[in-house]
């Protein structure tokens, strides 16, 4: 699997458990969502991943984007 394939997979997995942590734990969880989706924003502007440069750390391989 490639980076950008692993980045998407843990984006999406990510929003899924902030909304449902949101909905059965508490709505301050709806912070994490707003974390994600920034996250995601800056990083389409800058290029720049924190999440990426951490799964390169543990392992993952760049690869061709789509």
């Amino acid at each position: 699997m490639s980076l950008d394939r692993i980045i998407l997979a843990f984006a999406g997995s990510m929003v899924l458990v902030s909304v449902a942590l949101t909905v059965w734990i508490s709505p301050y969880f709806v912070w994490l969502t707003v974390f994600v989706g920034a996250n995601l924003l800056q990083s389409a502007f800058t290029g720049v991943c924190p999440a990426a440069r951490l799964f390169i750390k543990l392992g993952a391989k760049p690869g061709k984007a789509f």
